[in-house]
């Protein structure tokens, strides 16, 4: 009998947590006044190379743009206790569609460009969070 045993390929350690973000769209492709506005949703995990969104998509048909990288996002990630949000530009990786009306999508997210002090604040929370108390 053969047993296979599957790990994720994960270079950072990711940990259950809601947290507040704000983001904002970014694109030279979408010409739309809502890429102008700021949008809130919540993680659901974060890592020190991504995290899990959960949030409205203004507009659905964005999503093909969002996966090619036609589409970034700018994140302000908002760690309790921290003085000021971790700042990030970030690539959406995956997409899942609730197709219900009201109900949040999840966008999983990879940094692409985040400062190493805002990168050693969300190291420091995932082990914080990580230790017993």
């Amino acid at each position: 009998m053969v047993f296979t045993f599957e790990t994720e390929n994960r270079a950072f350690t990711r940990v259950r947590t809601q947290v507040p973000v704000e983001f904002k769209f970014f694109s030279n492709f979408i010409s739309d006044g809502r890429m102008d506005q700021t949008y809130r949703g919540t993680t659901s995990n974060l890592s020190g190379g991504g995290l899990l969104l959960s949030c409205d998509v203004p507009d659905p048909d964005w999503m093909p743009e969002m996966l090619l990288g036609k589409v970034v996002l700018g994140v302000k990630i908002e760690l309790p206790g921290a003085s000021e949000p971790v700042k990030a530009m970030a690539r959406v990786a995956w997409i899942e569609d609730p197709g219900k009306r009201g109900v949040p999508f999840l966008l999983g997210i990879k940094f692409k460009e985040i400062t190493r002090d805002g990168h050693d604040q969300l190291l420091e929370f995932i082990l914080d969070s990580q230790m017993p108390t």
